[in-house]
């Protein structure tokens, strides 16, 4: 019995493909999972009701927003908010002013102005102006000012300017800033920061670690398939030399 056993009964010699293929499936296990998990922590995700903020963003789609305080918050970013003045539901606008910023509308080209900055703003729609309606507002110590990419079809600050705090909305009021278009599927993409806003003190916000969240969990994939797949390919190999072997004995015998 033991002799039997040590022959072949006993455990399997480890090679070193064997031995890779397991570190392979374990760190990808790490990546993949830990991707994921971190990524739940960070981000959540959210329907955009309306067409306010095509065409960045289209009516229904689900975005990925990163989870930030609104101190974090700058000019160009698109945020996640929920405001009681403006129906306490969850809304998407971008950030055009802080406190303390002047923001008028419009030149005669159309366009918004910052502190006396003109902002180009690529993300509107072709040919639209930045607003339809001329204003001038001072926004308030730690508020925003908010507007949809569409303009013209976008109820935001403008249309509270005339509440107590012109139309602003406080920076607490951010749940989260948007850092990509999740669904449908065709619309996939990050939202990224405008640069007519880099030159106005602050400059803008960084990207969050969405993209290398995203790496990790492919890369960690990968490597789950590629470990797995080490074991059958071996066994095939095997079988494939053993048959081999096999015939050569019987073509050796037969010739003998």
């Amino acid at each position: 019995m033991s002799g039997a056993r040590g022959v072949g009964g006993g455990k399997p010699r480890r090679t070193p493909g064997s031995v890779l293929s397991g570190l392979a499936v374990a760190v990808g296990c790490v990546l993949f999972l830990g991707g994921f998990v971190w990524g739940a922590v960070l981000y959540k995700p959210y329907t955009v009701p309306t067409d306010s903020m095509t065409p960045t963003i289209g009516k229904g789609a689900r975005v990925l927003a990163e989870r930030v305080d609104g101190g974090d918050v700058r000019r160009g970013d698109v945020v996640v908010f929920r405001d009681q003045v403006w129906g306490d539901l969850p809304m998407v606008k971008r950030v055009i002013g802080v406190g303390g910023d002047r923001v008028e509308c419009c030149d005669k080209q159309g366009r918004l102005r910052v502190n006396g900055k003109i902002l180009e703003e690529p993300y509107l729609r072709s040919g639209e102006q930045a607003s339809s309606s001329a204003f001038s507002t001072t926004v308030p110590k730690n508020r925003l000012f908010l507007m949809g990419d569409h303009r013209s079809d976008s109820l935001d600050s403008r249309v509270h300017l005339t509440d107590e705090a012109g139309g602003a909305v406080e920076r607490g009021a951010v749940d989260a800033r948007v850092d990509a278009t999740a669904w449908p599927l065709g619309s996939w993409g990050t939202v990224g920061r405008p640069d007519a806003f880099k030159a106005l003190p602050g400059g803008i916000s960084q990207p969050g670690p969405l993209g290398p969240l995203l790496i990790a969990v492919i890369v960690g994939a990968v490597l789950i398939l590629v470990g797995a797949a080490h074991g059958p390919i071996a066994r095939r190999r095997a079988g494939g030399g053993t048959r081999r072997d096999q015939a050569a004995k019987g073509r050796v015998a037969a010739s003998g």
